[in-house]
């Protein structure tokens, strides 16, 4: 009988660059991480994930991988790798690693084998090289737009100088997508998952899981109007409306870009599914998919698949009780529907960060992000006090959480960089227009007095960081009991302690139209999202995500207690 330790587990993100810096170059690295792995032991959680730290010209922040099998020397070496993982075992905590198998770096040397070949070459055959359309096929293969901005086709020189065939990169011109249909590409990575799993990793988190596979032919699409924003006071949800996630993911039926969500990708996971079950210890695939609605993203987590799939739908759901029950209700009729448990996520590397984003008053699509010219801007306490409360509320319900480094210390968006400091694709591909992710990833601060504020042993830090983080550091929080990072290891331990991860939601009537009640074993939970204080049932106050007043819960102010 297995533990099924996934189900109900609270992972924890780390953005290696951002995280800690071990020898103050200004770089978070994997030395770094194991200096630090006793915070986050003491946070509570039961895993922890790892955005990319392989081989990498860096071109987007490590998503651009040159060799899948080493670490990049800015992170360290792979004695490093080996000793933080013991580390992390030793104290309980398991390791997922990202894998980023749509596309490599165009310096990985299978594509510059392919630059130097021939068209119709097997070295091409790797990726989705294609001849142009138009007079000497000096037009695109295809209409596709690149997620980052602008084509998603870059045309080559040949090897004797003259302009040649066009290559597909859904993302950046310097990550050209694999061609999932060779055989060649399916063993390669059969074998680096195997490389990974044999040092003792015990999963894989899926970056871009509902990519991979295009419709054949590559037909021309143009993706609907984009619309919506990312959970701001005036936004609305995927899950409630409609909307897409992404604009180049359409909820309309019928409607379905050819480069995302194909049937094909199944059959990979079901590969790598067979491969992992071969290993001990439950070793873990979870999906990053952005698709829409939520019963199609639960065909990634069929029993024969995926153990997890990340809920976007709940991440982009806005602070407001309809919505909300709405998308819980979704989430686990769709996830439940097929066995698996639900995932909650309210921040990540990719979206601004919800103590920011949850008070947004005007639209802010994925990826995106937000800077000095955005609309809508909140001030910090308001934003932060209903960031609080929605981390209360998702941490009381039944299934997986994800953490995102910093959320535990309140972080927000960091919306005042400097231009000349941005490195996001997004920004030099829309030449400024969207600013990009760069504002969830500045590095973290430890210690407020310190160089860096602790993130290293020097002022170095590879994006600035802000004057507020003195304040907002974890050794300022520590042993302060209203702090958000004591809020977060109250809820955590009360989980734990309270098996609500494997516990089942009951709706509680008879609450006002604002309010989220529920009960989940012996814990019941009460969420404030309107604007005026509302009584609260009797029972002890085992938490609360704000001070109560009077047996009364203020407004954005959630409070578990004891059923």
């Amino acid at each position: 009988m297995t533990s099924e330790w996934w189900r109900t587990a609270a992972i924890y993100q780390i953005y290696p660059r951002s995280f800690a810096d071990a020898n103050g170059d200004g770089m978070g690295d994997l030395a770094g991480i194991t200096s630090r792995l006793v915070a986050l032991q003491e946070l509570g959680i039961n895993a922890i994930w790892l955005s990319p730290f392989y081989t990498s010209p860096q071109r987007d922040a490590g998503y651009d991988v040159a060799d899948y099998c080493d670490v990049d020397p800015l992170f360290g070496t792979l004695d490093d790798f080996d000793a933080m993982i013991a580390e992390a075992h030793a104290r309980g905590i398991r390791v997922i690693v990202d894998l980023v198998p749509n596309h490599s770096s165009d310096a990985h040397e299978w594509f510059q084998a392919a630059l130097a070949a021939a068209p119709g070459s097997p070295e091409r055959a790797r990726y989705l090289f294609r001849d142009g359309r138009g007079p000497d096929g000096a037009e695109a293969p295809n209409n596709w737009e690149s997620v980052f901005g602008g084509p998603a086709w870059t045309r080559v020189l040949e090897s004797d100088g003259t302009p040649g065939q066009w290559y597909l990169h859904l993302f950046d011109s310097s990550q050209p997508d694999f061609d999932w249909t060779n055989d060649e590409v399916r063993e390669e990575f059969r074998d680096i998952l195997r490389f990974w799993l044999d040092r003792g990793v015990d999963g894989f988190r899926v970056d871009v899981a509902h990519g991979m596979i295009k419709a054949e032919g590559l037909p021309d699409y143009t993706p609907p109007a984009e619309g919506g924003s990312m959970g701001g006071a005036a936004g609305v949800t995927a899950a409630a409306s409609g909307v897409p996630l992404e604009p180049e993911i359409s909820a309309e039926p019928g409607d379905s870009a050819p480069y995302w969500g194909q049937e094909g990708v199944h059959d990979i996971y079901r590969d790598w599914r067979a491969l992992l079950d071969e290993y001990p210890g439950e070793r873990i695939l979870a999906a990053e998919a952005w698709v829409d609605p939520l019963p199609r993203v639960a065909k990634w987590v069929r029993p024969d698949e995926m153990h997890q799939a990340f809920n976007f739908a709940y991440l982009e759901t806005p602070w407001n009780a309809e919505a909300l029950r709405h998308v819980i209700d979704a989430s686990l009729d769709a996830f439940g529907s097929v066995g698996a448990p639900s995932t909650w996520v309210l921040s990540n590397h990719d979206v601004v960060r919800h103590a920011t984003r949850l008070s947004v008053t005007e639209a802010n699509p994925q990826g995106h992000g937000l800077g000095p010219r955005s609309k809508g801007l909140p001030e910090y306490a308001p934003g932060l006090r209903r960031a609080r409360a929605a981390t209360a509320l998702m941490l009381a319900l039944p299934g997986s959480a994800y953490l995102y480094q910093g959320e535990e210390l309140g972080l927000p968006e960091v919306i005042h960089l400097p231009d000349d400091a941005r490195q996001d694709p997004t920004w030099f591909r829309t030449g400024g227009e969207r600013y990009g992710r760069d504002g969830c990833r500045v590095p973290l601060p430890w210690e407020g007095s310190a160089p860096s504020y602790g993130f290293g042993p020097a002022d170095a830090s590879w994006l600035p960081q802000p004057e507020q983080w003195a304040s907002l550091a974890r050794d300022r929080q520590r042993d302060d009991p209203t702090s958000t990072l004591s809020l977060y290891r109250g809820a955590l331990a009360l989980r734990r302690s309270r098996d609500l991860g494997a516990g089942a939601l009951e709706w509680l009537p008879g609450f006002a139209e604002s309010i989220v009640a529920f009960r989940n074993g012996d814990v019941v939970v009460v969420a404030n999202t309107g604007d005026a204080a509302v009584e609260l049932p009797a029972g002890e106050v085992l938490l609360s995500s704000e001070p109560l007043e009077g047996g009364m819960l203020p407004a954005d102010t959630t409070a578990w207690l004891a059923a």
